[in-house]
């Protein structure tokens, strides 16, 4: 009997409102280390971030690039929740220092954590987009990758 040990490897991730953020992108979304933002920054949904792709665990890398790697990335503020699925992949490069970006598509870079998401940045709810507007608030985001 071949029995599997599914491995569970979580990531923290603090960051921080923006005024400026839009959160309209329709196929990604990003959390960065930077604490300015333009118009042009749709896809970004949290500012000031303590972490960038090159700063996850050796441990939540090597999960997220096996086969099958499901990634749940969890994201509050302010009371509100979002929850997205998505998928890690052999492709994954985990070495930019400032960026993490989910995507929808099956495009991978060097900020690119996950691929193939159920959601992207105008699909998360209003009300919490509304928190991160806000730059005095927090915003908590959990990455957890589940692979065997």
């Amino acid at each position: 009997m071949n029995l599997t040990v599914k491995k569970k490897i979580s990531e923290i991730v603090i960051a921080f409102g923006h005024e400026k953020i839009l959160s309209t992108h329709k196929t990604t979304f990003e959390i960065t280390k930077e604490i300015e933002l333009t118009e042009r920054g749709d896809c970004i949904i949290a500012t000031g971030s303590t972490k960038g792709a090159a700063d996850l665990s050796q441990k939540f890398k090597q999960a997220a690039k096996r086969e099958g790697a499901h990634i749940t990335v969890i994201i509050e503020s302010g009371g509100v929740r979002e929850v997205v699925k998505a998928e890690g992949s052999q492709q994954l490069l985990f070495s930019h220092p400032n960026d993490l970006v989910v995507r929808k598509s099956d495009y991978v870079c060097n900020r690119t954590i996950a691929i193939r998401a159920d959601k992207a940045a105008k699909d998360i709810s209003r009300k919490l987009v509304r928190n991160m507007m806000n730059p005095h608030q927090e915003i908590k985001i959990m990455f957890s990758v589940e692979s065997y």
